[in-house]
C-alpha cells in the first residue's frame, strides 16, 4: 500500500470526520490508527508499536532527545503562563482600554492585526503566536470573532514569511535552491538571485495577503466565517458556543487586577520580541560557518530555542508586576496552573499532528503524489499550474508546507531543467506557492494550529472558515499560472491573478449583501 493511491485513505479519513464530527483529537487519532493498520498490513500488536513509536520517536529517538519538539512545547506552556500573568496583572485589560481609545472601528481592529502580521515576518510560529497576544485585547473590544483574527494571523503569517529571504522560510528554501543549483550545475544564477526573482511568481501568497486586506476593507465575511462574525456583532459572542474547547484561553479563576497598566502588558510582549529577536540572530551568528550575511543568519538560527528563552524572560519580567503589584491578587500557583492548562489543547492538537505527520510519511503518501508529477507528460508551459495544484494537495494532505518544500523543489527543479530550463524560476515559485495554499487548508497543519492558538479560537472553526479565503486566492492563483502559461510573461499571470482575486471579491459582496 505504500506509495500508491492507497496511501491517501489515512489523511481521508482524518479530513473526512473533522467535517462530520469537529472533533480534531477524535479525527487526528483514527487518522493515525488506520494510517499505522494500513503500515502494518492489519497486524494489531505491530499497528499499537507504531502509534507508540510515532508518538515517542517526537521527543526521543536513537538515545537522544528532540529539543526541537521538546522547545515547541515548551515555548507554548510558556506563552499559557504569559497570558495567565498579562490577565492576573490587569495588563491585557487595561490594554483593551487604552487600545480601544484610539482604535475605533471594526475595521481599524483588522487592519491593526494585518499590518502587524506584515512587520513581524522572521517566522511564522513567532509571527502567529506574538501577533494573537497583542491584536487579542483590541479585536475583542471590538467585537470581531475569534475565527476572523485567527484568518488574519494565519493569512499574514506565512504567505510573507515565505516571501522574505530575511526569514526562517527564506532561509530554509534558499538552501535548498543552492543544493538544486549546485546538482544541476547552474552556473548564471545564485540562489538568493533565484528566490528574489521568485517572489512575483508566488501568485497565492501575494493573493492571500491582498485578500487579507481587502477582507478588511469590504467587510467580506462569507461561508462560514460569517455565522462567527454575525454572532460576534450581535451577541458579542466570540467563540461559538458549542466548539468552547480553545486553545489559549483561560477558563476562569484568575482576577484581573483592578490597578493594571498598560506597561504591564507591553513590557513582557516587547521582552519576548526584543529577546527572541535578538536571540535569533546570536544563535545564527555563531552556527554559520562560512561568511556571516542575513541569510546565513536566518538559515541557521535556533528559532525554537530563542523563542524559549523569549519566552522565559517575558514570562520572568510579567512575574516580576504580579509580586510588586498592590490589590487582589489571585494565587500565583493558580495562574500559572491556569496558564498552563489554556495551552494543553494546543499541544494535544500538535503532537497529534505531528504524529499522523510521521504515519501519513511512513505510508508514502507524498511518494504516490509526486510519482503522478514525474509520470505526467506535460507541457512544459503548464509547468508551474500543474506543479502548484499537486504542491496543494501535498501540502494539505500531509499537513506541513516544509516537508512539501523539500520533497517538492528538486523534482520541480529537475523537471523544468529537463523541459525547458527557462522554467526553472517559475516552477520552483509554485511549489512555493501551492505549499502555503494546502497549509491554509489543513487541519493537521502546525502553522494553522498555532494560528488558533494564538488567536484563541476554536481550532476546527479556524480551519472551516479560513477553507473560503483560501479557496478564493487559490484559483485566483490557479488563472494566473494559466495565464503565465499562455503567454510567459509574470507581469500578466500576477495581473491576472489579482484582477481575478478582485472581480471575485466585488462578485461575493453582491451575494452577501
Amino acid at each position: 500500500m505504500e506509495g500508491t493511491i492507497w496511501s491517501l485513505i489515512p489523511p481521508l479519513v482524518m479530513i473526512l470526520l473533522v467535517l462530520l464530527t469537529r472533533k480534531v483529537l477524535l479525527s487526528l487519532g483514527a487518522g493515525i490508527i488506520v494510517g499505522a493498520l494500513m503500515v502494518e498490513s492489519f497486524n494489531i500488536v505491530a499497528t499499537v508499536e507504531r502509534i507508540w513509536f510515532s508518538f515517542q520517536h517526537l521527543f526521543f529517538m536513537e538515545g537522544e532527545w528532540d529539543i526541537w519538539s521538546l522547545q515547541l512545547v515548551a515555548f507554548l506552556l510558556l506563552l499559557g503562563i504569559l497570558i495567565a500573568f498579562l490577565t492576573a496583572t490587569g495588563g491585557a485589560q487595561a490594554f483593551g482600554n487604552w487600545a480601544v481609545k484610539r482604535i475605533t472601528t471594526r475595521k481599524g481592529s483588522q487592519y491593526t492585526t494585518g499590518f502587524l502580521g506584515l512587520g513581524i515576518f522572521i517566522d511564522d510560529y513567532f509571527n502567529s503566536l506574538t501577533i494573537g497576544q497583542v491584536s487579542r485585547p483590541v479585536t475583542d473590544r471590538q467585537n470581531v470573532s475569534r475565527a476572523k483574527l485567527a484568518y488574519l494571523i494565519d493569512s499574514t503569517s506565512a504567505p510573507v514569511t515565505v516571501l522574505t529571504p530575511i526569514s526562517s522560510w527564506g532561509a530554509y528554501i534558499i538552501g535548498i535552491i543552492a543544493t538544486i543549483i549546485a546538482t544541476h550545475e547552474l552556473t548564471n544564477i545564485g540562489a538568493l538571485e533565484a528566490f528574489i526573482q521568485m517572489i512575483p511568481y508566488n501568485f497565492y501568497a501575494i493573493a492571500a495577503i491582498v485578500l487579507v486586506f481587502l477582507a478588511i476593507y469590504f467587510k467580506l465575511d462569507f461561508g462560514p466565517m460569517r455565522k462567527h462574525e454575525v454572532r460576534a456583532q450581535e451577541t458579542g459572542e466570540l467563540i461559538d458556543p458549542n466548539n468552547a474547547d480553545v486553545p489559549g484561553d483561560l477558563k476562569g479563576g484568575v482576577i484581573e487586577n483592578i490597578n493594571g497598566k498598560v506597561y504591564n502588558l507591553l513590557i513582557p510582549i516587547l521582552v519576548l520580541l526584543a529577546t527572541t529577536v535578538t536571540l535569533m540572530i546570536v544563535t545564527g551568528v555563531q552556527a554559520s560557518e562560512e561568511e556571516v550575511s542575513l541569510v546565513s543568519i536566518f538559515a541557521n538560527t535556533d528559532v525554537n530555542l530563542s523563542l524559549v528563552l523569549g519566552g522565559t524572560f517575558s514570562v520572568v519580567v510579567a512575574m516580576l508586576f504580579y509580586f510588586v503589584q498592590q490589590g487582589e491578587k489571585t494565587n500565583f500557583f493558580l495562574v500559572t496552573w491556569e496558564g498552563i492548562k489554556a495551552m494543553l489543547p494546543a499541544v494535544y492538537i500538535l503532537v497529534l499532528a505531528w504524529m499522523i505527520v510521521s504515519v501519513i510519511e511512513a505510508i508514502g503518501t507524498d511518494q504516490y503524489l509526486v510519482s503522478i508529477v514525474e509520470e505526467a507528460n506535460l507541457d512544459a508551459a503548464y509547468l508551474p499550474l500543474i506543479i502548484f495544484l499537486v504542491a496543494g494537495v501535498m501540502a494539505f494532505a500531509t499537513g506541513t508546507s516544509w516537508g512539501t518544500f523539500g520533497l517538492m523543489l528538486p523534482i520541480a527543479g529537475s523537471m523544468a531543467v529537463a523541459l525547458e530550463p527557462g522554467l526553472l524560476i517559475p516552477a520552483l515559485a509554485a511549489v512555493l506557492a501551492g505549499s502555503v495554499f494546502g497549509d491554509h487548508c489543513s487541519p493537521i497543519s502546525d502553522t494553522s494550529v498555532l494560528s488558533s492558538t494564538g488567536a484563541g479560537s476554536n481550532h476546527i472553526d479556524h480551519v472551516i472558515t479560513q477553507i473560503p479565503y483560501a479557496l478564493t486566492a487559490a484559483v485566483s492563483a490557479t488563472i494566473g499560472y494559466l495565464a503565465l502559461a499562455l503567454t510567459s510573461s509574470v507581469i500578466v499571470g500576477l495581473v491576472t491573478t489579482l484582477i481575478i482575486l478582485v472581480g471575485f471579491v466585488l462578485l461575493i459582496k453582491q451575494f452577501i449583501k
